[in-house]
């Protein structure tokens, strides 16, 4: 008689695109330009391409993890 909106499965789902955001805004991260320097490595295909992608497929996984749906039946008909 559980009532969750959501099944263990669903939960799972949602940690794991949770996890590819953070990894995403990991690899956005790097050192800074500062007044005295500047650093062309702000720049780099890492930094512009790869990590909001990933970023987008981590949302695009959350999206997928809540519309998941739940084999358990636990959605109650009236």
């Amino acid at each position: 008689m559980n009532n969750f909106a959501f099944s263990k499965i669903n939960y799972i789902l949602l940690a794991v695109g949770f996890f590819i955001i953070i990894v995403g805004f990991i690899l956005m991260g790097g050192d800074s330009t500062t007044e005295e320097a500047f650093n062309p490595e702000i720049f780099n295909t890492m930094h512009i391409k790869v990590a909001p992608m990933v970023c987008l497929f981590g949302f695009l996984f959350e999206i997928v993890a809540i519309l998941w749906p739940s084999k358990d039946g636990n959605v109650k008909k009236e």
